[in-house]
């Protein structure tokens, strides 16, 4: 069995394939067969890819047991990447696959990978974007979880086409984010723990607040603010209505298209910056520039290649 399976292979073949898939996203990242694999995902997307990020303790993984619930009741298939601190033992996932998620191992429509977040300082890890194009191509949802750092984690802004920021009643964070700007990246802010009565009225309230002082121009989605208990069950199937009118929006709009497009250039960028840097950047402008939307990891071996003969000359 080949290390590294095909497309078809990936779509038709399961947990096992796609375990497959990651591990040699994380092992063969310049093998020409994964370049292909990876854009042979990206132009066979599906999944709607839905990003959650909030502090610590906000309750982001049982919202994601309940979301994963209302989904696959619904009969669609899902895939989480949920982006753990790093361990400084193993360097890898500190909490592992199954430890926070309540999944099925029987169940073939869910699929759940963990990743350390290692020294990404955006709450994801590096590979979550290949991760994504992958579970993108075989997945009906796929659902990004940032590691949960605070107010730095506004790089899901750059990977997911809906972005779910979650605030606890009572924390006092709803003012922090105001003044750090995370108010610019939700798509929908969700209010956790609504059974706490008053003290979550006013946190919505905050929020709302802090929404309306947003600069950030969303050509006329207006991002609401929910709350709920996932813990009572509460307020989820408004969540998964709400996340659909996003998805709906982003394609009667043609957005989404442009959604998509910016994804592939932010992260030619960020490859081309952690390999060569800034001057590396500058060089490859305009070959970045000019992607449009199509499959960026064969770009991105293109400009390698032709940044690391430069080096060498």
């Amino acid at each position: 069995m080949a290390e590294i399976p095909t497309f078809g292979e990936l779509q038709a073949g399961g947990k096992p394939a796609m375990a497959r898939a990651l591990a040699a996203v994380e092992r063969f990242a310049d093998r020409p067969e994964l370049v292909q694999l990876l854009d042979a995902c990206w132009a066979g997307a599906r999944a709607h890819v839905v990003g959650l990020t909030g502090p610590p303790g906000v309750g982001k993984s049982t919202l994601i047991n309940s979301l994963i619930g209302a989904w696959r009741a619904a009969g669609r298939t899902v895939g989480v990447i949920a982006v753990d601190p790093t361990s400084r033992r193993s360097g890898g996932a500190l909490l592992g696959d199954r430890t926070r998620l309540a999944t099925d191992p029987e169940d073939h429509g869910i699929f759940v990978r963990s990743m350390a977040a290692r020294d990404k300082l955006g709450g994801l890890a590096a590979l979550t974007m290949p991760a994504m194009v992958l579970m993108r191509a075989v997945y009906d949802i796929v659902l990004v979880e940032t590691v949960g750092i605070g107010q730095s984690e506004t790089d899901i802004a750059d990977l997911a086409d809906t972005v779910i920021f979650c605030i606890q009643p009572g924390s006092g964070d709803s003012l922090q984010y105001m003044k750090a700007g995370i108010m610019e990246v939700p798509h929908i802010a969700v209010v956790t723990k609504a059974d706490m009565g008053a003290v979550a009225r006013r946190a919505k309230a905050d929020v709302e607040g802090a929404l309306g002082l947003s600069d950030i121009s969303r050509d006329s989605w207006m991002p609401q603010v929910l709350t709920l208990s996932a813990a009572r069950s509460e307020g989820i199937d408004v969540l998964v209505a709400e996340i659909d009118r996003h998805r709906d929006w982003l394609e009667q709009t043609g957005t989404g298209a442009d959604v998509r497009a910016a994804q592939a250039r932010h992260w030619l960028c960020e490859f081309v910056r952690e390999e060569f840097g800034r001057h590396g950047l500058d060089s490859a402008h305009a070959q970045i520039a000019a992607q449009s939307g199509a499959a960026p990891f064969a770009v991105a071996r293109t400009i390698g290649d032709a940044l690391r003969r430069g080096i060498s000359a």
